[in-house]
C-alpha cells in the first residue's frame, strides 16, 4: 500500500518547511518516505529535501509566462490543467514507488483548494491508483493576531475539506511565534504581535463567540452593517464543526510528532498491521512546554 499526503495550505504558512521536517522525522524512524513537488513555481532552493518527482519536469510557470504571456495565476492554473492532460506522466513518475510514503508540497494559491477541481481530480487518479490519501492544512500562528483574519483561515479550511472530500488534519503552523506574556488586554488578544498563549485554546477549537464579540482592537466598535454577516458565520461554525487545529511548532520534536501520528492515524497507515491511535498532546500540553 502507497500513502500520500497533500501538504496544502495558503502562501507563507510553512507548507515547505513542514514538509522537510516531515520527511527527516520519517526518515529518522526508518520509514521509506519521499517528496513530489507539485508547485510548478517553486524555487529548487526552497526544498530542504530534494523532491524524486517534480512538475517542473513537465511543466514550469516561468516556461508558461514566458511562451503564453500569462501572469503567474493564469500560469498556474494552466500548469495544472496541463498535468491533468498528461497524468500518464505522473503515473508513470509514481510507478517506481512501491508501499512508500509520499508527500506532496502544494502551490500556495487558496483558490486551489477552495473552488477549482484540479486537486479533487488528482485525488481521484492517485486513488484509483490504490494510494491511499489525506491532506494537512496549514495557516500560520499569526492569522490569530486578527480574529477576522483568523476566521477567514477557518472558513478557507473548511471550504477545502469540503471541495476535496478526503481525510484531513487542520495544523496551526509557527507556534514557536506565539508570545508567553499573560497580561490581560482588552478583548483577551494581543494588540502588538502574535496571540498569547493563554488564548490559545479558543483558536485551536475555534470559539465562535470570538466573531460574534462586538467590541474590537483598542475600543472600536465593529460596524453594525457586518453584525448580521459575523452572526452567521457563528451560526455555520457552530452548526458544521469541521474545523479544529493542532499545534504545530517545529523547534519542539514532540509537535512534531503529535501532527505526524494523526496523519498516520488518519488514513490508518499500517493498518493492514495494526490500527494506530494518535499520540494526544492538547493547548494545555502545548502551554506546559515552557
Amino acid at each position: 500500500m502507497r500513502y500520500a499526503v497533500l501538504v496544502t495550505g495558503p502562501a507563507g504558512a510553512g507548507k515547505s518547511t513542514f514538509t522537510g521536517a516531515f520527511l527527516n522525522h520519517l526518515r529518522m524512524a526508518k520509514r521509506t518516505a519521499h517528496l513530489v513537488n507539485l508547485d510548478p513555481a517553486a524555487s529548487p532552493t526552497s526544498f530542504e529535501v530534494q523532491p524524486v518527482i517534480d512538475i517542473k519536469d513537465l511543466i514550469s510557470v516561468e516556461d508558461v509566462m514566458s511562451e503564453l504571456e500569462y501572469g503567474p495565476n493564469g500560469g498556474l492554473v494552466y500548469c495544472f490543467e496541463y498535468l491533468l492532460q498528461n497524468m500518464d506522466w505522473l503515473e508513470e513518475e509514481l510507478g517506481g514507488y512501491d508501499d512508500d510514503y509520499l508527500v506532496f508540497d502544494c502551490p500556495g494559491q487558496i483558490e486551489l483548494y477552495t473552488h477549482h477541481p484540479f486537486l479533487p481530480t488528482l485525488v481521484q487518479h492517485l486513488t484509483r491508483l490504490n494510494i491511499r490519501v489525506c491532506a494537512a492544512y496549514l495557516i500560520e500562528s499569526q492569522f490569530m493576531e486578527d480574529r477576522y483574519k483568523f476566521f477567514s483561515g477557518v472558513l478557507s479550511a473548511m471550504s477545502a475539506m469540503v471541495n476535496l472530500e478526503i481525510p484531513w488534519i487542520n495544523v496551526m503552523s509557527k507556534m514557536d511565534l506565539v508570545t508567553a506574556n499573560t497580561d490581560s488586554e482588552s478583548d483577551g488578544g494581543a494588540r502588538n504581535g502574535i496571540r498569547q498563549r493563554k488564548d490559545v485554546a479558543r483558536y485551536l477549537d475555534p470559539d465562535p463567540l470570538l466573531l460574534a464579540t462586538r467590541r474590537g482592537y483598542e475600543g472600536d466598535i465593529e460596524n453594525p452593517r457586518f453584525h448580521a454577516l459575523n452572526q452567521a458565520i457563528v451560526h455555520l461554525i457552530e452548526d458544521h464543526p469541521l474545523v479544529s487545529f493542532l499545534p504545530l511548532d517545529l523547534t519542539k520534536p514532540d509537535s512534531l510528532e503529535t501532527v505526524v501520528s494523526h496523519i498516520d492515524y488518519t488514513m490508518q497507515y499500517g493498518e493492514d498491521e495494526e490500527p494506530k491511535e494518535p499520540h494526544d498532546m492538547d493547548e494545555g500540553d502545548f502551554q506546559d512546554a515552557d
